[in-house]
């Protein structure tokens, strides 16, 4: 089975990081208020960064290291990805608000 890492912007510019093996079913979650406790209140959010893992401890290694970048460094990892088609609850954008603490 196929696992995904994704990073979503939140509707208040905050980056959340999760994985997940169905992206459309998690991103609705998030969008409904029924994913994270971190996006609950902070939808709708838009996918911006994708990666496949093979397996879900690699998947959540990765999701680890992600989680672990400043805010900056995942601007960088989302910027290097080439536009896609990513699911979304909101129309797909490739800006982001600059903000003054790291996330």
């Amino acid at each position: 089975m196929t696992w995904i890492v994704y990073i979503v912007e939140c509707s208040d510019g905050s980056l959340y990081t999760g994985i997940t093996n169905d992206l459309a079913r998690r991103v609705e979650e998030h969008g409904t208020g029924k994913g994270a406790k971190y996006t609950k209140h902070r939808g709708p959010v838009t996918v911006r960064y994708t990666e496949h893992q093979d397996s879900k401890g690699a998947a959540l290694t990765r999701e680890a290291a992600i989680k672990s970048l400043r805010r900056g460094d995942k601007l960088a990892l989302v910027a290097a990805q080439p536009p896609t088609e990513l699911c979304s609850t909101t129309p797909q954008h490739n800006t982001f608000r600059q903000r003054g603490r790291n996330q």
